[in-house]
């Protein structure tokens, strides 16, 4: 993996200030909320905030993203306050953060730089590793040009190109041929995904989905007493996890926790992470787990369903989950979520309120996908069992003198194959 920046001098976090513009579509409370989760996302990297700098714009500035006022405000108090870097709320061009660079002489990031650091930090795995240091080369290669800024001032013309533009273009390729082996890397990661799921597939699949740090992994451990790492942290969770859940009787179903999500996800993240989020993907049912004591949860929501679209899941089958319902001190708001949210199921992962009202939900959700089967085969007509294999779940079998008597389990798309099977092998009582 290619470093990340890092937040330390030695021992010493670094100091930042936060930047952010209040655009015409905007209110200055909703940018001020952006910067809130931006100061927790800089803390998740240990640096520390020192202060919030909003501007109103009607667009942002082509050469410093903020007006030229602000930044020598900016800087003042920089060189006043002991400042080692400067954040803003979103991305910057590869020009604005040279400009700005520049100007402020300290190390200048925005967002999408920011969340790759925490990612680079918490990811643990091989998987994981692999699809951060791609989104890291994807979001680094359209900014090489400030790493040479020094050699690229060279005489032009036949004969005389400089060593800065021959080394520009050698680290280019060199990053574009390391991005060709990770992602050749995913593929063959995907591939074995998919063998673990199809041996999966006869059980119901259910997806924990969310915003980070709602409480999807407080949930997992408290349904299915997996031990998974629970942190109140941003982007705690990077792998996916998949744990068996018994709802009772035969039925069970795959529960799985994976990365969450934010406000302004670096696209080349969401590209990277596509193998992880395959359990999201393929999944017969999303639990959308909100965090019910957060002011701005609606927001939340609106952002989690904008990736699942983008993710082209946004249809399917969907529980609205409100957690931490403990944290709400008005009575009041519990019925207003209530009304707003007929269909949602509300609990508190870490009290275990509301559990069996979920479990119950979840029972019904699998129960509409499979049936149950009871089938008779003449064994003389020949060995039919291996065409119901990848089809169904066998929960039984036992075998008289010329039959074989099967119990099954199956996906409900697969109930004609199942039946087309029955009328030709079968003994149908």
């Amino acid at each position: 993996m290619i470093e990340s920046p890092d937040v330390y001098f030695g021992d010493k976090p670094e100091r930042c200030v936060l930047v952010g513009i209040v655009l015409p579509s905007q209110s200055r409370w909703e940018a001020a909320d952006h910067l809130m989760e931006l100061e927790a996302l800089a803390q998740t990297s240990d640096a520390v905030v020192v202060e919030h700098f909003l501007q109103e714009r009607a667009r942002p500035d082509s050469a410093y993203f903020i007006g030229k006022g602000k930044v020598e405000e900016i800087a003042d108090f920089i060189e006043e306050h002991d400042i080692d870097l400067i954040i803003f709320d979103d991305e910057l061009t590869p020009a604005q953060t040279r400009n700005l660079e520049r100007f402020f002489e300290k190390k200048v990031i925005d967002r999408a730089a920011l969340i790759l650091d925490i990612f680079a930090k918490h990811a643990q795995t091989n998987e994981a590793k692999v699809q951060v240091e791609l989104a890291q080369l994807n979001y680094l290669l359209p900014r090489l040009t400030r790493q040479w800024q020094h050699l690229s001032r060279q005489v032009g013309g036949i004969g005389t190109k400089g060593p800065g533009e021959t080394q520009l273009e050698t680290d280019r390729r060199l990053v574009r041929e390391r991005i060709a082996r990770l992602r050749k890397k995913l593929q063959r990661i995907a591939r074995q995904k998919q063998t673990q799921r199809q041996q999966r597939e006869s059980y119901f699949r259910a997806a924990l989905i969310g915003y980070t740090n709602a409480g999807k992994s407080t949930i997992l451990r408290s349904l299915t007493e997996a031990d998974v790492l629970v942190q109140d942290q941003l982007f705690a969770t990077l792998d996916t996890t998949v744990k068996r859940f018994d709802l009772g009787s035969t039925q069970s179903i795959l529960l799985s926790d994976t990365v969450g999500f934010i406000r302004k996800l670096p696209h080349h993240l969401v590209a990277s992470f596509r193998t992880t989020l395959s359990e999201t993907l393929e999944a017969d049912l999303l639990l959308h787990v909100v965090d019910a004591s957060h002011p701005h949860f609606e927001d939340h929501i609106r952002v989690v369903n904008q990736i699942l679209e983008e993710l082209k899941v946004a249809d399917k089958m969907t529980i609205l989950v409100f957690n931490k319902v403990d944290r709400l001190e008005n009575p009041q708001l519990m019925e207003q979520l209530k009304e707003s949210f007929p269909q949602a199921v509300f609990i508190s992962a870490t009290k275990g309120i509301g559990f069996t009202t979920l479990k119950k939900q979840l029972r019904h959700a699998a129960e509409s996908q499979y049936e149950l089967r009871e089938l008779v085969l003449d064994a003389t007509k020949g060995a039919a069992e291996h065409l119901l294999y990848p089809l169904a779940t066998v929960l039984n079998k036992s075998y008289e003198e010329e039959t074989i008597h099967l119990s099954l389990k199956y996906p409900i798309e697969n109930r004609d194959k199942i039946i087309k099977i029955e009328k030709t092998y079968g003994l149908i009582k």
